[in-house]
Formats: structure tokens, C-alpha cells, sequence
């Protein structure tokens, strides 16, 4: 599966989970880290993990599988990391204090 399609099946899992405020950053022409960011907000830690784990599930049945997962069962962030692609689920409030939006605005915006 090319990273265009995993940033797209990543994105429709995200908003299947009525994940909120869900968007895609092309960050190659501004960081090494990785080719995409995808942040989501999410109303509650239940929200957060669910939509972590459905990623992980959905994924993982294709052999797509996380470099690393952090965060834990009662976290307000979560973040996937599968080199290529990082995606970062957050609480609506700890998304506002973090703003990874306003710090990675050199990036490009994908619409999905």
C-alpha cells in the first residue's frame, strides 16, 4: 500500500470514530521526521483511545504496523508512529496547548 493510501485510510478510520478537526500535513519539504502529520482532536480519553486503537487494529490486519505508540489507556495524547507517518490524537484542550497546527504551519495542508 502506498503512504498516500495509509494517510487516507488513517484519516477515513479517524473520522469513522467521529474524530473532529482532522487534518493532514505534508511536512517533507519542512522535516526529516516523517512525510505526514495527521492531528485529530477528540472529545474524551475514551475517544482518544478508541480512535488509537482502531488505527492500530485496522492497520495492523494489513501488516501495517507501528514503529512506536505513545501515550497510555487514560492519555489525552496518543501517537502512532509509523515513520512515514505520524498521527497524533489529542484531547480538544491539550490540541490547543500543544498547537502542533501552528508549529508545523510551514507545512502543507492535504485535503482529504
Amino acid at each position: 500500500m502506498e503512504i498516500k493510501e495509509i494517510v487516507k485510510k488513517i484519516y477515513n478510520i479517524i473520522d469513522d470514530k467521529k474524530g473532529e478537526d482532522i487534518k493532514v500535513i505534508d511536512i517533507t519539504k519542512v522535516s526529516s521526521v516523517a512525510d505526514y502529520f495527521i492531528i485529530a482532536s477528540a472529545n474524551n480519553v475514551n475517544q482518544v483511545q478508541a480512535i488509537s486503537d482502531e488505527i492500530d487494529f485496522i492497520l495492523g490486519r494489513e501488516g501495517i504496523v507501528p514503529h512506536a505508540i505513545e501515550g497510555n489507556k487514560n492519555a489525552t495524547w496518543m501517537l502512532l508512529d509509523y515513520r512515514d507517518i505520524v498521527v497524533h490524537i489529542f484531547l480538544r484542550e491539550d490540541r490547543a496547548f500543544y498547537d502542533l497546527d501552528r508549529i508545523w504551519r510551514d507545512g502543507i495542508e492535504v485535503e482529504m
